[in-house]
């Protein structure tokens, strides 16, 4: 078995922010499957952005569900869906992340082969405005107008809501349409990937992980999705020898067979820089 698998076959994309545009041609190309959208399946109804639909599971069990649900609303076996999550870097203090996953399932081989791109490039950002110049202020600093905004009337306020504003009269307007109901506004960014370049970006950089897991095969029983599972921390310092918390080895196992790979020094160096080292470098 290997990726000659999915040729010919025709692949459901689970969107409707228009994620087809950085996803399709990559799977079309690599895959030799045939990418559609079905624009009667809504995928808000698992979770939205803004906040008027609650995100109940987590990123994983989302995506998968909602990839699912896509492919028995199309009565297609093949299919893929992206999740992303926006908020504090999980390791780098202070940073925002943007952290997407992708998941291609294929029913009929029994696959499920996810992909994660963590990234800090990302615009997300909102802010209490009470001037027309604090919202242009803040307009600018997250790249409108190539870069959609959302305004509402409080930062927890869900009943109404104004999204996908990427004109400057009519981010204006809003403006003066909220603030007549309110003191102050709520500005944020639309996260959604049609609204925001810099996330469409990421999750390209996720589809082509996703690909390029789905054509690493199992060197023993050739199914696709050999990927890693596991990084070994252990590099050896070069002064002192000992183990530091840098990555020794990558482990791959295959989901099928549980073939089992340590790839020893997967960033091309076999020994640490003392400056990394618990002991040289307390």
């Amino acid at each position: 078995m290997s990726t000659s698998l999915f040729e010919n076959r025709k692949l459901v994309i689970a969107t409707k922010h228009k994620k087809e545009k950085v996803i399709a041609p990559l799977l079309e190309k690599n895959l030799g499957v045939t990418c559609f959208t079905n624009e009667s399946f809504d995928t808000d109804t698992l979770g939205t952005f803004s906040g008027e639909i609650e995100r109940e599971l987590d990123p994983i069990s989302t995506v998968r569900k909602k990839c699912l649900l896509a492919m028995e609303a199309s009565n297609c076996d093949l299919g893929v869906a992206s999740e992303g999550s926006f908020g504090a870097h999980p390791s780098i203090f202070f940073a925002r992340a943007d952290d997407e996953f992708l998941i291609f399932i294929d029913k009929k081989n029994n696959l499920e082969i996810i992909a994660r791109e963590l990234s800090l490039e990302t615009n997300f950002d909102g802010k209490e405005i009470e001037t027309e110049k604090d919202l242009f202020d803040f307009a600018k600093s997250v790249k409108f107008p190539t870069h959609g905004l959302i305004l509402r009337k409080s930062e927890k306020d869900n009943t109404h809501i104004i999204k996908g504003i990427t004109d400057m009269t009519l981010l204006k307007q809003a403006f003066k349409k909220l603030l007549n109901e309110s003191n102050s506004i709520y500005a944020e960014t639309d996260m959604r990937a049609m609204y925001n370049p810099t996330r469409m970006s990421v999750i390209e950089n996720t589809a082509k992980k996703l690909v390029a897991k789905v054509n690493s095969c199992c060197p023993q029983c050739n199914i696709p999705g050999f990927g890693v599972t596991d990084a070994k921390k252990g590099l050896e310092c070069s002064l002192c020898g000992s183990a530091t918390n840098s990555t020794l080895s990558y482990i791959y196992i295959c989901q099928h067979c549980q073939f089992t790979k340590e790839e020893m020094y997967p960033h091309k160096k076999t020994s640490e820089d003392p400056m990394h080292c618990d002991y040289c470098n307390p």
